[in-house]
């Protein structure tokens, strides 16, 4: 025993000398190439003095980085986060400046901003070097993990139990044909190989399709499967007449009221809520730990943990240095992808300038590097269950097409990320089962603007007999990861013309949600009827219905209860929808009991839209500046994939099928209950027999 010790040390020494050495050849060409730097003093040195400042310095900077960084990280936890990242060069340089003045002889010099070069090189170097010295060592690997674990719950916490944990990584907005896709053409390599993929080799996991609500988004979706109630959840944004409000679920103070509301419906906390982390989601499924949650974006207190995700990455600088220069790399990558695709005449095309690369950037990079680092720091640490989002792929496909060459790139990345997840979980306290699943799919196709010149809030307007704008407007985009930038920042997540209160009340409020629209009229207080809407503007229901960019409208009817409404005066009812599904038979099996369950919600649209489906190439019409959208029926926007393990038992018996988000949470929580994990109220007898 005592041997094995001596030898861990001994690796470890070496290690860090070699880690040392290489550090001061690197310091020694920089000086040899860079002007404002040097190692000798103005009248000359000989080259052991210089190799000699070369060493002090490095040495002095690595324990510097070592000793200093964490604390100061930790001072500046409350600066936002993105802002924490630019700061991270020129600490580090400022570290460096300090180390070169430790050295007796006061030979090394640096001007401030060749200091900050000096630094993001050296800290780059030296993480390379410790990292390829530890490949083969399980045991450093474990430890170079282990600095991005709660140290707090490590030192403190109960020991860990001998039952396995579950780690739960949504991939958002990669559809099921999407991901088979993906491993067929060798580019999410980890996925095949647990699928038993090509190789031969005997499969893990097993792949199952499942169908999200009308809904097909990731705020319906995500609160569903954590908090076990979608309820009330009609689109991305929608009005509510009570409060006169317009709900956002990527807005910090909506996704805390919806999170509020779901809780009161599931009648529990939700999946997380004993021993669980809740990394990059839009809400916390009642977890203790929560890194970038955007439920609790608005809160400023001590409990606010939301970004404590930050401070375990940023801790080390040479985290800050790769991801920083991963970020300048994919902000580059967009601008060429971007100028080739406008170059080519590419259609469909939406407008990929302004702040785009950036907010494409911090989801590749920033997002995914920060909630992977805390992800691993959960399980070294042997939390029970974690539930994390990567965000990347879904922004990407969403301004250049769910299956352009440009998202299927961002899938390798995500592939190796569940790689190191795998890894990880090999020297876990505890054994780990990873399940991977999806929110929703992305369904192609050009805009609605781009393919009729006007928007849908154009169109209901020339319904109504308002005046209508010469030129169409852009209709923001909902997309996940700019919410994000904006919580990081700590920026009011609000869109334009979003939480008005109409000064003229008789003007309808037209939303958008991919190719979902919600068509409400806010001076009147009850969601208004077919005959009311007829009464009081004759022309809107036909015009929207008979529309060749609209798919079918739903709206409240007086006699029915409820009426699909299409083309050529298609009218169904709800009920007979079964048996005559009119207008909603392009969009497959369980279009109606979709549309049916969104009726019954109370904060359903005056009138909810729909846009045309194709069912030959699944295409669909965005109402927002997206050519990859979800957010309504239509193609492989509602068809997301769930990658379980086979020791959990199948998600449905044979021949039934994967419906909501809902039913997601009740087979995860029924898998939590096999791997002898905290135990969230199950249903009662008669829910488990429906």
């Amino acid at each position: 025993m005592r041997g094995v010790r001596w030898r861990r040390v001994a690796s470890q020494v070496g290690r860090s000398v070699a880690v040392w050495a290489v550090s001061t050849l690197t310091m020694l060409v920089l000086a040899g190439i860079l002007p404002d730097f040097r190692l000798r003093s103005a009248d000359g040195d000989s080259a052991t003095d210089i190799a000699v400042t070369a060493a002090f310095g490095a040495g002095a900077f690595g324990v510097l980085s070592a000793v200093v960084w964490p604390l100061l990280v930790r001072l500046l936890l409350l600066v936002p986060a993105l802002v924490l990242g630019l700061l991270v060069f020129f600490l580090n340089g400022a570290l460096l400046l300090l180390a070169l003045r430790l050295d007796p002889g006061e030979r090394g010099t640096a001007a401030p901003e060749t200091a900050v070069v000096v630094a993001a090189v050296m800290s780059a170097v030296a993480s390379a070097t410790g990292a390829a010295l530890a490949v083969r060592d399980d045991d450093a690997y474990r430890r170079r993990l282990y600095r991005l674990s709660d140290r707090r719950r490590r030192r403190s916490g109960p020991p860990c139990p001998a039952s396995p944990g579950t780690v739960f990584m949504q991939l958002d907005g990669v559809g099921h044909d999407v991901l088979l896709d993906a491993v067929g053409q060798g580019l999410m390599p980890t996925v095949a190989r647990w699928l038993g993929s090509g190789d031969g080799g005997r499969p893990t996991h097993r792949l199952t399709s499942w169908r999200t609500d009308w809904s097909s988004q990731t705020g319906a979706s995500q609160l569903g499967i954590l908090h076990g109630s979608n309820h009330d959840v009609p689109a991305f944004r929608w009005y509510e007449k009570d409060t006169r409000e317009v709900v956002v679920c990527n807005r910090p103070t909506s996704a805390a009221e919806l999170q509020r509301r779901a809780i009161g419906y599931a009648g529990h906390g939700g999946l997380l809520a004993v021993d669980g982390a809740s990394r990059g989601n839009l809400f916390s499924g009642g977890a203790g730990q929560q890194a970038l949650v955007l439920s609790i974006a608005a809160r400023r207190s001590r409990e606010n943990r939301s970004r404590a995700g930050y401070f375990a990455y940023f801790s080390d600088p040479a985290n800050a240095v790769r991801t920083a220069l991963s970020f300048v790399t994919e902000v580059g990558r967009e601008i060429v992808q971007s100028t080739r695709a406008r170059l080519a005449k590419q259609r469909p095309r939406v407008s990929r300038g302004g702040l785009y690369p950036l907010v494409r950037a911090f989801a590749t990079v920033v997002e995914r590097d920060v909630v992977v680092a805390a992800v691993t720091g959960d399980m070294l640490a042997g939390r029970t269950a974690v539930y994390a989002d990567l965000v990347a792929y879904d922004e990407v496909a969403h301004h250049s097409g769910p299956a352009s060459r440009d998202a299927q790139k961002v899938l390798e990345p995500l592939d190796r990320s569940l790689a190191l997840i795998e890894k990880v979980a090999e020297h876990a306290p505890r054994p780990y089962r990873i399940v991977v699943l999806s929110d929703h799919g992305q369904s192609p196709g050009e805009t609605f603007r781009s393919r009729y010149g006007l928007t849908l809030g154009d169109l209901v307007r020339a319904g109504c007999g308002l005046p209508v704008p010469r030129r169409a407007e852009h209709t923001r985009s909902g997309a996940e990861a700019r919410a994000a930038v904006r919580a990081a920042l700590r920026i009011p997540v609000e869109e334009h013309g979003e939480q008005h209160r109409p000064t003229r009340r008789s003007e309808p409020i037209v939303l958008a949600s991919g190719n979902l629209g919600l068509v409400s009229f806010p001076d009147v207080t009850h969601r208004m009827s077919k005959e009311e809407i007829d009464a009081r503007h004759p022309a809107l229901l036909p015009t929207l219905a008979n529309h060749p960019g609209i798919g079918f409208l739903l709206v409240r009817s007086e006699e029915h209860g409820g009426v699909v409404l299409g083309a050529y005066g298609a009218q169904i009812p709800l009920a007979d929808l079964d048996d005559n599904p009119g207008p909603l038979a392009a969009f497959g099996p369980g279009a109606a009991d979709a549309v049916r369950r969104t009726h019954s919600f109370p904060h359903a649209a005056d009138i909810m839209v729909n846009s045309f489906h194709d069912p030959a190439d699944g295409e669909v019409l965005a109402f927002e500046e997206q050519i990859g959208s979800h957010g309504g029926l239509g193609g492989e926007q509602g068809k997301p994939f769930l990658l379980s393990p086979l020791g959990f038992s199948p998600p449905v018996d044979e021949g039934e099928e994967l419906v909501g988000a809902e039913h997601v949470h009740r087979v995860l929580r029924r898998w939590m209950g096999e791997s002898d994990g905290p135990q969230v109220p199950l249903e009662s007898s008669e829910e488990r027999a429906a």
